[in-house]
C-alpha cells in the first residue's frame, strides 16, 4: 500500500532511510576508516603535547611498540655503583678512625700549674722515645736488643716548633745528658726527670728549662717504633760509613740501604761515633723525617695494605696526652717529613758531676737565644743551628 510505502520501515511520517544512510559514520552503517591524524581533526590535543615532544625530537623512542620503558641506561647504573661503593669507603674510613681514636693510649703529661710558661706562636710538640718494653716479649727483647735496664728512661727528647707562619718548622734535639734544673728535684740530667716522675715532670722540666709553653705530648716505645717502620715497608737511608753496634743489634753496611723496624731501632739508639750522643740524635732526627716523610706520601696514603697497618699499629705505637686526639697527628707527621730545620740545643761545655756522671752545659747566651726565635715564631738565626761536623 502506498500509505505504508511512503512512511518507510520505521513506520514515522518523513522517514527517509535513504538519506540517513548517505551520512558517513550514521547510525545505520559502520564508521569508515579514518588516518590516525583524526584525533585532530576532531579538535584532540595530541599525545605530544602531553608527554613531551615525538619521539624523533628527544633524539629517541621513550617507549618500545608495546608501551614498555626503554631500559635504564648504564651510566646511571654505574655511577649508583660508584656511589655505593664511595659510602662504603667512607664509612669504613670512619669506623678505622673511631677504632684508633679510642684505643690510643694517653697519659697526664701536660697540666697547669704555678709559674708555668705563657703561650706563645705557633705549636709546640714534645716528641719522647722511651725505652718501655711493655707488650714485648722475651723473644722481642732478645731480638731487638733491648738489654736488662730496670726501670723506664727516655733515649729520644725533642721538641718540634710548628710556626702559624710561611716560617719552617723546627726540630730541636734536647740531649738527654742536658744538666737542667728538675722541678722539685734539684739539677740533674734531662732525662732523669722522666725516671723520677714520668712523662708529666719531663714535660715540666722542658717548659721551665726552655720557657716555651708545651701544646702536645707524644711518646713512642720500642716495640711502637718497630711496628710502624715495618707498617709502610721500610725506610730508606745512606749510611756514609758501616755502623757496627752488637749492644744495639745492628751490623749496616755502608751505602744506601732499606731498614727493617728492628735494623732502624738499632739505627736511631746506638752511641756508635766519634761523637756520642751528637751523632746519634742527627741520626734520630734524619731517620724520623725520612720515616714520616714516607707515611706521608701518595704511595702509603692511596694503598690500603700500607695505610690499614700503619693507622692500627698507632695505639701500640704512640701514647698521647690526654687532650691530643688522632687529628693532632696529621700536622706532626707534615711538619716532621716536609724537611723541617733540624738542631740541637747550642752547647756550652760539659763536666763530671758527683751522682750524675758526665753531662752537658746549654750555652747561657745562644740557648735563650733559640728558644726565643721560637717562641716568636722568626726564622732560628744561622749561628743557632748545630749541625752534622763537616
Amino acid at each position: 500500500m502506498s500509505y505504508g510505502h511512503a512512511q518507510g520501515q520505521s513506520g514515522r511520517p518523513g522517514h527517509n532511510p535513504t538519506r540517513r544512510m548517505e551520512q558517513p559514520g550514521g547510525r545505520g552503517q559502520p564508521r569508515p576508516y579514518q588516518p590516525p591524524q583524526e584525533h585532530e581533526q576532531r579538535g584532540r590535543r595530541p599525545q605530544h603535547d602531553r608527554f613531551g615532544p615525538p619521539p624523533s625530537r628527544r633524539g629517541g623512542p621513550s617507549h618500545d611498540k608495546y608501551g614498555s620503558p626503554p631500559p635504564r641506561p648504564r651510566k646511571r647504573r654505574a655511577g649508583r655503583v660508584f656511589l655505593i661503593i664511595l659510602i662504603l669507603i667512607v664509612a669504613l674510613l670512619a669506623a678505622l678512625w673511631i677504632y684508633v681514636e679510642t684505643s690510643l693510649n694517653r697519659v697526664a703529661a701536660l697540666s697547669d700549674y704555678e709559674g708555668r710558661p705563657a703561650a706563645g706562636a705557633g705549636t709546640n710538640w714534645l716528641i719522647v722515645g722511651s725505652d718501655s718494653r711493655e707488650g714485648l716479649t722475651a723473644e722481642d727483647e732478645e731480638r731487638l736488643a733491648t738489654g736488662d735496664t730496670k726501670g723506664q728512661r727516655t733515649d729520644t727528647i725533642m721538641l718540634l716548633h710548628i710556626p702559624d707562619n710561611d716560617v719552617k718548622p723546627t726540630l730541636v734535639s734536647l740531649l738527654r745528658d742536658s744538666y737542667v734544673d728538675i722541678p722539685g728535684k734539684g739539677k740533674n740530667k734531662l732525662n732523669a726527670a722522666y725516671a723520677f716522675g714520668g712523662p708529666a715532670l719531663l714535660a715540666k722540666t722542658v717548659e721551665t728549662n726552655t720557657k716555651l709553653r708545651l701544646d702536645h705530648y707524644i711518646e713512642i716505645g720500642f716495640g711502637g717504633f718497630e711496628s710502624v717502620v715495618d707498617a709502610v715497608g721500610g725506610v730508606d737511608m745512606c749510611l756514609p760509613e758501616p755502623l757496627k753496634d752488637p749492644l744495639a743489634g745492628i751490623d749496616l753496611a755502608a751505602g744506601c740501604q732499606e731498614l727493617s723496624g728492628a735494623d732502624a731501632l738499632g739505627y736511631v739508639r746506638t752511641r756508635v761515633g766519634p761523637r756520642a750522643d751528637l751523632d746519634r740524635v742527627i741520626r734520630q732526627r734524619e731517620f724520623l723525617s725520612a720515616l714520616t716523610d714516607k707515611a706521608t706520601s701518595a704511595g702509603t696514603l692511596i694503598n690500603p695494605f700500607r695505610l690499614i697497618p700503619l693507622v692500627t699499629s698507632a695505639p701500640d705505637a704512640a701514647t698521647l696526652d690526654e687532650g691530643d686526639h688522632l687529628h693532632n697527628l696529621p700536622s706532626l707527621a707534615f711538619a716532621m717529613g716536609g724537611g723541617p730545620v733540624t738542631t740541637t740545643v747550642p752547647m756550652g761545655g760539659s763536666k763530671r758531676v758527683q751522682g750524675a756522671g758526665a753531662v752537658i752545659l746549654w750555652d747561657a747566651k745562644k740557648a735563650p737565644r733559640l728558644f726565643e726565635a721560637l717562641n716568636t715564631d722568626v726564622e732560628v738565626p744561622a749561628d743557632l743551628i748545630v749541625g752534622p761536623p763537616k
